[in-house]
């Protein structure tokens, strides 16, 4: 009965784990992804942005990101002079953990599938590696900015 009760609390965290957020608004600009709670904070840097409502509505070149656009999506134009912003592809967020590059990454209970993406470093709020379908994989939470 032991044996059984651990199995449901172990399963049970790590559905948890990967629950999606849905309380976190994505945002993508030049290619990587960010919040919109991220752009709000810079304003200033902001030239304009469009904001798609459902994955369908994404154009051709934002369909790579339709998994994140359940709730919506944000695609922000950065003024001249202010695409500095630091950035990291999730292969080398993988690698920083110890992890194969090629590992899905979870955002928010988001995966992350192509490791090839960039993300802000704005919205690297808490890390940590945990145990998902047997594998390990990096679970990255966004910081207050949502």
């Amino acid at each position: 009965m032991k044996k059984i009760l651990y199995s449901f609390l172990i399963l049970s965290s790590v559905a948890l784990s990967a629950q999606k957020n849905p309380s976190v608004k994505f945002a993508v600009a030049n290619d990587v992804v960010g919040t919109v709670g991220m752009f709000n904070a810079r304003k200033v840097i902001v030239q304009s942005s469009n904001i798609y409502k459902a994955p369908s509505a994404l154009p051709q070149d934002l369909k790579k990101y339709s998994f994140i656009a359940e709730k919506g999506l944000t695609e922000y134009k950065i003024k001249n002079g202010y695409e500095g912003l630091d950035r990291i592809s999730l292969a080398q967020l993988n690698s920083q953990y110890g992890l194969p590059e090629n590992t899905p990454v979870f955002i928010e209970g988001y995966e992350f599938s192509d490791s090839n993406m960039s993300i802000y470093g704005d919205i690297m709020g808490n890390i940590e590696v945990k145990d998902y379908n047997g594998k390990k994989a990096v679970f990255l939470s966004t910081s207050a900015l949502k």
